[in-house]
């Protein structure tokens, strides 16, 4: 069960999405726990993963004025590709945002930092190196890039199983520990994290109130989206992204159309893939303006 958005506001959304700019800075380079470390207004944690005894951190975000005896929005964000699990905390205004809002916000690992988050993955090939590599994404240095390629290689076989397992644990976790609302619980994704949206979107329909995504990868597949098709989507995209295609994600928008989903998509002009979110508070704020308009009392059962 889950909110459904009014016809006015969604098409205020609508208006407000034809704003958009690109972001022009850089992340700096992090390690994970670094953005945790550098803002008080957040809490590194940690539990024990059952399946495996490892220590699993995530970072979480509770609005300063907290009260146990009301119920509170939850925001789950899943990083993008290599990125440490307190990735998304550090974007431009989202702790602002946050704040202001009123939504707690929780971001798992998901079990490792390539782990996909339960979305399906291919079957790993050898590949030639490239003769001219590919510039590193910004706040990622070649070390790390190193150590990345060394972590794919050693991925278990069950690694979408566990990365999914990750992100519903601490899911868990937050709602026994907090007063949260059930008709307001929110997810959404940046590149990886959009593919693993996708995938728990359509696994879990009946958690999410709506979804946003930013440069999804993967695509969500036909029938992903025919489960997940009554929640409110959010899709955000730079037009000059070489990671993610626009064209991808244009085709992707045109199903969800045609299954008359409530969808709202924002192409950034001149916007990659990366700092066209997190270095823009322009369009971070539109996930934000999204996941407001699920304050109506209005519910919609899923099929």
């Amino acid at each position: 069960m889950k909110r459904h958005h009014s016809a006015f506001a969604f098409r205020s959304v609508l208006a407000a999405a034809c704003l958009t700019c690109a972001g022009v800075w850089g992340l700096a380079a992090q390690e994970p726990g670094g953005v945790v470390a550098a803002d008080k207004r957040l809490r590194g944690r940690s539990y024990v993963f059952a399946d495996t005894g490892e220590k699993m951190p995530y970072a979480l975000f509770v609005p300063s004025n907290y009260d146990a005896s009301r119920k509170w929005p939850l925001i789950v964000g899943l990083h993008g590709a290599g990125r440490p699990y307190d990735w998304l905390m550090g974007y431009d205004g989202i702790i602002d945002f946050a704040q202001r809002d009123g939504f707690i916000m929780v971001t798992p690992l998901g079990y490792r930092a390539l782990g996909g988050f339960g979305a399906p993955r291919s079957p790993r090939r050898a590949a030639p190196a490239p003769a001219t590599p590919a510039p590193l994404p910004p706040g990622r240095t070649a070390a790390q890039a190193e150590a990345l390629a060394r972590e794919a290689e050693s991925l278990p076989p069950n690694i979408s199983e566990l990365s999914e397992k990750d992100v519903m644990n601490v899911f868990d976790i937050v709602r026994k520990e907090f007063n949260i609302d059930e008709n307001r619980i929110y997810l959404w994704g940046h590149s990886m994290g959009g593919g693993g949206t996708y995938h728990l979107a359509a696994k879990y329909p009946d958690i999410w109130a709506a979804l946003a995504v930013a440069a999804p990868g993967p695509a969500a597949k036909p029938d992903q989206l025919e489960r997940f098709k009554h929640t409110p989507i959010l899709v955000l995209q730079g037009d000059a992204d070489r990671t993610v295609l626009p064209a991808s994600t244009r085709n992707t928008v045109a199903q969800m159309k045609q299954l008359g989903m409530e969808c709202v998509y924002v192409e950034v002009k001149g916007g990659d893939h990366s700092l066209f979110i997190s270095k823009n508070r322009d369009t971070l704020a539109k996930v934000f303006a999204f996941f407001n308009l699920g304050q109506e009392n209005q519910r919609a059962q899923t099929n």
